[in-house]
């Protein structure tokens, strides 16, 4: 079955579920000796706020992300399990 008869939105939640469901398991994680390399992360993304001002509305915008070993291993088991269904 292609990609597109599933549909992308699917495979979306799926990515964002394991993204959580793994992010959280890295924070438990690190808590515990032999599994703390799970919670390693890396954060990238706007160091400060970009902001627009147009005299009338002024606009910020900013986004940071933060990922670590287990939301990757969350992102990759959502998409194999996806796979299969």
């Amino acid at each position: 079955m292609a990609l597109r008869d599933k549909g992308i939105w699917i495979l979306i939640l799926f990515i964002l579920s394991g993204l959580v469901v793994g992010g959280l398991l890295g924070e438990l994680a690190s808590h515990v000796d032999y599994l703390s390399w799970l919670a390693y992360e890396k954060e990238f993304g706007f160091s400060t706020p970009v902001e627009l001002n147009l005299s009338v509305i002024r606009l910020t915008f900013g986004l940071t992300f933060r990922i670590n070993i287990a939301s990757i291993i969350g992102i990759i088991l959502a998409v194999f399990i996806y796979r299969k269904i």
